[in-house]
């Protein structure tokens, strides 16, 4: 049908919309409040993904979880009784807490170039953001 096709790309870019994944500055900032409770899975649930190396990979989604890639990257929104946190699992192994939903430029970046040297970014942030009736 003519137009699916920008129909198609129109409801991906409106759904990262929704997800709130933003880019300023070079900088990747995430606001979740266009999100509703209901979206998070109840139980745990495996997600599978194509990582950037092109390799199908799994992970365990937590209850009160949701998940998305992003330029191949796994991003794991998960509700919490604190926050905002930022965690950033690098492929080295180290892990980077950052108390801001923004990721440094550096890292940003690597996202942005699909380097591989960010293996997930799990973000825990309370309920109280999401926008629910």
């Amino acid at each position: 049908q003519p137009g699916m096709t920008g129909q198609v790309k129109e409801e991906v870019l409106s759904r990262f919309g929704e997800l709130g994944v933003r880019v300023n500055d070079n900088t990747v900032h995430f606001f979740p409040g266009l999100l509703r409770s209901r979206e998070f899975v109840s139980e745990p649930r495996q997600f599978q993904y194509l990582d950037v190396s092109g390799s199908w990979q799994q992970l365990l989604v937590p209850a009160g979880g949701l998940a998305f890639t992003w330029c191949q990257v796994p991003i794991v929104y998960q509700l919490h009784d604190t926050g905002p946190e930022l965690l950033i699992h690098w492929s080295s192994g180290e892990k980077q807490s950052l108390s801001e939903l923004k990721l440094p430029a550096e890292a940003s970046a690597e996202i942005f170039h699909r380097s591989g040297k960010i293996q997930q970014l799990i973000l825990k942030f309370p309920a109280g953001v999401l926008f629910d009736d």
